[in-house]
């Protein structure tokens, strides 16, 4: 079971000698468990803010492990569409997308049999579009005989939407590549998406918040110091790059 919100905050505070909060106070806390609670938030989203594409931010959807994590599917003639398709606001989109690695396939599109289409779709950036592509593809928009299968992808302004280049023809499948935006703590048993080798750091930066609190900065600038350390061997062990080449060291005797 995952660490929940309310370990975190009590352990904390047990730390401080303060009193520690249960199910049916954690709401309504006032003072320094007030302060906590707010501190682990903070600490929280400074912890996953650094970095945009920690595994744990990964999209839970339906995956396939060739394509991408998640998709969107086509509609015949339409160019545009919301990278998360049901989101309202802008805390509801991802928070990063791999442009650089976005698949087109009627693999699973109903209807479809193989041998299924499958392409890459390289990005472009909206300008170069526009000077090759747009005037043509919007001039041509309402006759179906233009419509294909698209060949690029393109990003609208408010990085909200994936817009195809040329229009589709008919239903595909987008695949790509999703990681969604950290969400605010809310409720005691919230549970922590990060893993359980990581909540150390956590309660150090938040130490670092709540001796700031108790105006000890001796002790605040060890827990920042803690924090800091802790979160550079994350990096290390979560964010490290692929080698970029692989060399044959092997003598060749003949």
């Amino acid at each position: 079971m995952a660490t929940t919100y309310m370990q975190v905050v009590n352990d904390i505070l047990g730390e401080m000698n303060e009193v520690k909060l249960t199910e049916s106070t954690f709401a309504n806390a006032t003072n320094i468990q007030a302060s906590v609670k707010e501190f682990v938030n903070r600490a929280y989203l400074d912890m996953n803010n650094p970095n945009n594409k920690w595994p744990w931010l990964s999209v839970d959807s339906p995956q396939d492990d060739f394509y991408g994590n998640t998709y969107i599917e086509t509609v015949a003639g339409q160019r545009w569409y919301l990278l998360n398709p049901v989101s309202t606001h802008v805390n509801e989109d991802y928070g990063w997308i791999d442009w650089n690695n976005i698949s087109l396939t009627t693999e699973g599109v109903a209807g479809e049999v193989a041998p299924y289409t499958v392409r890459n779709l390289p990005y472009i950036e909206l300008n170069e579009w526009r000077d090759h592509w747009a005037i043509t593809e919007e001039t041509n928009k309402l006759d179906s005989g233009s419509w294909t299968v698209p060949r690029r992808v393109i990003r609208s302004p408010d990085n909200r939407r994936l817009g195809l280049s040329g229009l589709p023809d008919k239903v595909y499948r987008i695949y790509f590549w999703a990681y969604s935006r950290p969400s605010l703590l809310a409720n005691a048993l919230d549970e922590l998406i990060i893993p359980d080798q990581y909540v150390p750091v956590l309660k150090a930066r938040t130490r670092y918040y709540a001796w700031q609190r108790k105006e000890n900065p001796n002790q605040a600038a060890i827990a920042d110091q803690e924090y800091n350390n802790g979160l550079r061997e994350m990096r290390k062990q979560e964010l490290h790059g692929a080698p970029d080449r692989v060399v044959d060291s092997r003598i060749r005797y003949i």
